[in-house]
């Protein structure tokens, strides 16, 4: 006799369910990843911005010239401003994916132990009952040596 688990369709689900929880949390590193090369990209580019500022300041360039770089060095720095607040958001769905997948995970150990359990219980009983018959065998046969 072969041993069948009753709720095999909530372990797979629960299992398909801990999958699905890992991919969201994959994708939401690679956002946070994503969101941090971006601001290394903005500061870098910020950096290179001061360089020039700096070169232009040393040589006679124009005034106006200085006020553009300055402008888009502004620019530059609200970009940053609104990338932190990215990335920001980005760990927070990052953590809160963590949590989704830790539940997950806690619910899919839970069915996997009751399946566990169930199996043990399944092997206990079919040796109780080999045993019984074994047992019988054993009766009848001395039984049929007595008489």
């Amino acid at each position: 006799m072969k041993f069948r688990y009753v709720y095999q369709k909530v372990v797979d689900l629960k299992s398909n369910e801990k999958t699905q929880a890992e991919w969201m949390l994959s994708a939401a590193i690679g956002r946070l990843q994503s969101e941090q090369r971006s601001l290394e990209q903005l500061l870098e580019e910020k950096a290179n911005t001061a360089a020039v500022i700096a070169a232009e300041a040393e040589s006679t360039a124009s005034m106006i010239k200085l006020q553009e770089l300055q402008r888009y060095m502004d620019f530059l720095d609200q970009a940053i401003e609104r990338k932190l607040a990215d990335i920001r958001a980005a760990e927070v769905n990052v953590e809160h994916k963590k949590t989704i997948l830790k539940g997950k995970m806690l619910d899919e150990k839970v069915w996997l132990k009751a399946k566990e359990k169930a199996m043990d219980k399944f092997r206990h009983e079919m040796l109780l009952r080999e045993q019984n018959e074994l047992d019988e065998m054993a009766t009848v046969r001395f039984a049929m040596r007595a008489r």
